[in-house]
């Protein structure tokens, strides 16, 4: 067999996809809502029909990206002590680390439209049920969820897209220390707990 015979692949057999293969191929990408589908499964070294096995269009790869993200995420916020300030730090630093690791995947979960419900949902149930451990009631809670993932992915949608809103680069460390000193919410004019 020669050296160039030996490079090629067999016809009939794809090249192996996997999750982790596709969300580290759309890592890549100079930004997620420009990454087409053709350059994705170029990327993957499968031709776009093997792709398409995987994922029938954006929005489900999109789901399967953010499905992805969410494993790791909620991996790295449990992997630590439960209380709720320490837990919740964890849990956006990972957010902050997945979501720029995918250029443009926090300004897309920004902008208003329907998003993995099965992920979101894994999100919010984690969050609360570490919010109403520390005592927190279920409508703060959700007051407190809205805030903080609004917050997060705001934030780090923003450093996205630069804008420029300062002399100095964006802190997270400051962002998140403000944020989860406001946290968990509460009705205007209590005392913090």
């Amino acid at each position: 067999m020669t050296d160039e015979m030996a490079g090629r692949r067999r016809p009939g057999r794809p090249a192996q996809i996997s999750r982790d293969k596709i969300v580290e191929a759309v890592s890549l990408a100079e930004n997620v809502d420009t990454l087409t589908m053709r350059e994705l499964a170029t990327r993957l070294g499968v031709s776009h029909a093997a792709l398409y096995r995987w994922v029938k269009n954006r929005d489900e790869l999109f789901d399967l990206v953010s499905e992805v993200v969410v494993e790791r995420i909620l991996a790295r916020a449990d992997a630590g002590p439960p209380e709720c300030r320490a837990w919740l730090a964890r849990l956006a630093w990972a957010m902050h680390d997945e979501f720029l690791a995918l250029p443009g995947y926090a300004t897309h979960l920004s902008r208003p439209h329907e998003h993995n419900a099965h992920s979101v949902d894994r999100l919010r149930s984690a969050v609360g049920a570490v919010l109403r451990r520390s005592g927190v009631t279920d409508e703060m809670t959700g007051h407190s969820w809205q805030i903080f993932i609004t917050c997060v992915v705001g934030w780090l949608a923003t450093t996205e897209n630069s804008l420029r809103l300062g002399t100095d680069a964006p802190r997270f460390d400051l962002f998140l220390d403000t944020l989860l000193r406001g946290l968990p919410a509460r009705e205007p004019g209590a005392r913090r707990p």
